[in-house]
């Protein structure tokens, strides 16, 4: 496979894109970048929400009831934004490009489920979703539309806030809006902490989901980097897996990645775009 390392626009890039999927057995790892034209920022890329915005930690999180409160009260709001949001056509043609049978799996680092939403199947969800919720005390798990429903009844006038939502699913509130909210316990186990089922910031990956990660890697014949800055090591340590056994890497992402070192292809242009323009290219080539 030829190295291309660095390669600009949408129809240059997509003729790339294709040609590297071509033979498939293609690892997908999703960021995201993926995510941002469905209306959901990133962190590093062009939105940028790291940039205003410091995200919960799992030591804050178990630790300080006040800041649990803090948190579901703008979760609970930026909810509203997460639920709505819909795949777009990069989540579809990541979908149709699996349908073809080029994919032999999609790893994303998302917690919105936008790529399952979109048509992919068998899709494993590195950090978690956000549509579940679970008990810390029982081990209880629940949807998020149910936990919604029981906030909503106990906080009716939050619904009716407009702010933007950060890509934990969370946003930005008011001190004293913060200070009325109530929150709610399992009703399982009667009153255990809920935690969003999602890794946070300063939490381990489960190791059985990081293990299958790496195993599906390591099968691969190409790994595909989908809107990921791959500047924490819960994604990057992949395509540092991917280098050393020498199974070629590509990323397409807007803006430079800490993997590109280690890349055959990069393409920096938006990924909607690119990735259905591939799956155009892919689809007119005869089964």
């Amino acid at each position: 496979m030829e190295t291309v390392r660095h390669h600009e626009g949408v129809i240059e890039g997509a003729g790339m894109l294709a040609r590297f999927l071509a033979e498939g057995d293609v690892v997908v790892l999703s960021g995201a970048g993926i995510s941002t034209e469905s209306g959901i920022p990133d962190y590093r890329g062009p939105s940028g929400a790291l940039k205003r915005h410091s995200p919960m930690t799992y030591q804050t999180f178990t630790g300080d009831p006040a800041a649990r409160r803090r948190y579901w009260a703008r979760s609970h709001v930026g909810w509203q934004t997460m639920a709505r949001a819909r795949p777009n056509s990069g989540h579809r043609a990541v979908a149709r490009l699996q349908r073809r049978g080029l994919l032999a799996g999609v790893v994303t680092q998302n917690v919105d489920g936008l790529h399952q939403a979109g048509g992919a199947r068998s899709v494993i969800e590195l950090h978690g979703s956000l549509h579940r919720v679970v008990c810390l005390g029982c081990g209880d798990s629940t949807s998020r539309e149910a936990l919604d429903a029981r906030l909503r009844q106990a906080n009716p006038r939050f619904g009716a806030l407009v702010a933007t939502v950060n890509p934990d699913g969370d946003v930005d509130l008011p001190d004293e809006e913060v200070e009325a909210f109530r929150t709610v316990g399992c009703q399982a186990c009667g009153g255990g902490v809920l935690k969003p089922d999602v890794v946070f910031f300063g939490e381990t990956v489960p190791a059985d989901r990081v293990a299958d990660c790496f195993a599906l890697v390591e099968r691969a014949r190409l790994l595909l980097v989908l809107g990921s800055s791959l500047t924490v090591m819960s994604g990057r340590r992949f395509v540092l897996r991917a280098a050393k056994l020498g199974i070629p890497v590509a990323i397409v992402n807007q803006g430079p990645t800490r993997g590109d070192d280690y890349a055959d292809l990069t393409v920096d242009a938006p990924l909607g775009a690119v990735l259905a323009e591939t799956a155009d290219l892919v689809d007119a080539v005869p089964r």
